[in-house]
């Protein structure tokens, strides 16, 4: 059993002794300690406003029901949201002019894990700092509850998932028009959780047929939830069976998007992002004399979007992983479209958030407009192949000690570039290889990319190997 804690979080598998796990004497103590920081960053004395969604998970009531318990206690109002995607509940915080907002939710990790996602007043996750502050407050239990006579409450609001759908439509760059006219036809994995609720109120009213496969959000996934080919066999054999434009796949709390081509075949996660940028930068306007467009991913993300971004004229940076380090980035640049090579397209004119439903009406934007297939989009492309490959850590490996290892092998190679601000990604003229420590899970993953799927796959082993050759 595992429980993880960083500063975007505590995730773990429910269930096991306190401290392992994610239990409620632990839920208790890092809803407290969050409590406490969001209290001490007001001036004023008067009690605070958080807002609580929960994806559709077996154990969400149970976690749902513990934060909000410890938050009253806390002296809070608790905009209880239920169920809700992650971009949904984070634009939830704003909407109520909310002082933060915890989200119930483990991605895409299986049914036994939930997690307590921490944003901040604008909806967004906590800096590396704050959410150290975080972790520093519950070790040190340094916090107080509310007195009887300031117990805060609970207040119900159901209608953030349709505000969410009409804020996607409004868009500036939201053909909605093009897109009823195209009157799409959609089959669509929400894989047992909150994409059921959402996602056919927005193919309604974007005029799309539509079929749900794994609908029913009962948390009981009907397969591995993260949205990768080798979990989606079930919507792939629909979708070769003929009769749709579109195959889309999302997670469990809606922040990570897949498309499927009208034949079945994986659009590719890596290529949501790409696909969206593609057609966000050919819409942009010119930006003024000295500016630039610029798009940002992260350092385990595709080389396609680089490409796409300077066939526009724009440039390319790149932020290590995790969305708040993306978003940081993109703000410093004034990036006009960025997000995360595992399918998250992060939108600012919405939000600074990955979020699936923008995602899909943008892609839907450029599909209607050009009048393709989308494999005939796809083939539009840079053709990269991306190998993700993973290895399990022990409580005996040293992960600094392989990094520094990893850079010692290539520092005198001339055709590498090595980068060590997250993990270490060494960069050659055709490909690259990422290796870094996760954040949500306890392993060490091991991107590669090529023009070859096996030229990717190799390089990646190779990496590989040295880590295995040390824990002997």
């Amino acid at each position: 059993m595992t429980l993880i804690k960083s500063i975007s979080g505590i995730r773990g598998t429910i269930g096991g002794r306190t401290g392992d796990t994610l239990n409620p004497l632990d839920i208790v103590k890092f809803t407290t300690a969050y409590a406490t920081f969001i209290k001490r960053q007001k001036a004023e004395a008067q009690s605070s406003t958080i807002v609580v969604g929960r994806d559709g998970r077996i154990s969400g009531p149970m976690v749902r029901d513990v934060v909000c318990g410890t938050l009253v206690g806390m002296g809070y109002k608790v905009i209880d949201i239920g169920l809700a995607t992650t971009p949904t509940t984070e634009l939830a915080v704003r909407w109520h002019g909310a002082d933060g907002g915890i989200i119930i939710t483990a991605s895409h990790n299986p049914t036994q894990w939930n997690a307590l996602k921490l944003l901040n007043s604008e909806g967004e996750f906590l800096t590396a700092q704050d959410g150290a502050e975080v972790l520093r407050i519950a070790e040190a239990e340094d916090f107080d509850y509310a007195p009887v006579e300031q117990l805060g409450c609970v207040v119900r609001d159901d209608t953030m998932n349709q505000r969410h759908v009409e804020s996607v439509l409004q868009l500036r760059l939201a053909d909605v028009e093009t897109i009823r006219k195209r009157h799409f036809r959609i089959c669509a994995d929400t894989i047992n959780s909150v994409g059921g609720i959402i996602l056919p109120e927005l193919f309604k009213a974007l005029g799309a047929d539509y079929e749900i496969l794994n609908g029913e959000c009962t948390g009981q996934f009907a397969h591995n939830p993260e949205p990768l080919e080798k979990n989606l066999q079930g919507i792939m054999d629909k979708m070769r069976q003929g009769g749709f434009d579109l195959g889309v796949v999302v997670d469990p709390d809606v922040d990570r998007l897949a498309f499927i081509c009208e034949d079945g075949r994986m659009f590719g996660e890596e290529y949501t992002l790409v696909s969206v940028a593609d057609y966000v930068l050919g819409a942009s306007p010119n930006p003024s004399e000295g500016g630039e467009l610029f798009t940002v991913s992260n350092l385990s993300s595709t080389r396609a979007l680089r490409d796409v971004t300077e066939k526009h004229g724009g440039k390319y940076a790149a932020a290590a992983v995790g969305e708040v380090n993306v978003t940081t980035k993109m703000k410093e640049v004034g990036a006009v479209i960025g997000g995360e090579g595992n399918g998250g397209v992060i939108y600012p004119e919405s939000h600074y958030g990955r979020d699936a439903l923008v995602g899909i009406v943008l892609f839907l934007s450029s599909l209607a407009q050009k009048g393709c297939t989308v494999s005939e989009l796809r083939k539009t492309f840079p053709d990269y192949q991306i190998a993700k490959n993973r290895i399990d850590l022990t409580p005996d490996t040293d992960v600094d000690a392989i990094l520094v290892k990893v850079k010692e092998m290539f520092a005198q190679d001339p055709e590498a570039q090595v980068n060590d601000i997250d993990g270490v990604k060494i960069d050659f003229p055709t490909k690259w290889v990422h290796l870094r420590k996760s954040n949500t899970e306890p392993i060490i993953r091991v991107y590669s990319e090529a023009q070859t799927m096996d030229e990717a796959d190799q390089l990646g082993k190779r990496l590989m190997q040295v880590i295995y050759d040390m824990q002997k």
